[in-house]
């Protein structure tokens, strides 16, 4: 798979963990609360604060960085709601995602259970 198609669902995989995690963990009931605490999650901008706590706190392997690497430098089309840069980084986190989800179910749950536990 190319690494567009695994940022593609990587970003599935992530949204869906998140909104499971708020609903079943978090309990929040109403769809507006869900969708404000989301962002703190989901969004381009978070996604890259949330990668670069990953990187600072050495978490992720060379191979793992270098599907980082891939995705962000993969041909994707800009975003209006941020600039490129941020958008280039969350694609790359997305692409990890994905990569994981396919490759390495544990390792992927591994991580995105330290996301939230850790609250990145």
């Amino acid at each position: 798979m190319d690494n567009l198609r695994y940022a593609y669902l990587g970003d599935a995989v992530y949204e869906l963990f998140i909104r499971k995690y708020m609903i079943n963990t978090l309990g929040i009931k109403r769809v507006k609360d869900l969708q404000e605490n989301a962002i703190n999650y989901v969004s381009a901008k978070s996604q890259v604060r949330i990668l670069e706590k990953l990187i600072n706190n050495n978490l992720l392997t060379e191979s793992e960085l270098d599907i980082v690497r891939q995705g962000r430098n993969a041909n994707s089309h800009s975003s209006k709601s941020t600039d490129i840069v941020t958008y280039k980084k969350s694609t790359g986190f997305e692409c990890l995602i994905g990569y994981l989800y396919e490759n390495d179910i544990e390792r992927c749950n591994y991580l995105l259970d330290y996301i939230v536990g850790n609250k990145l």
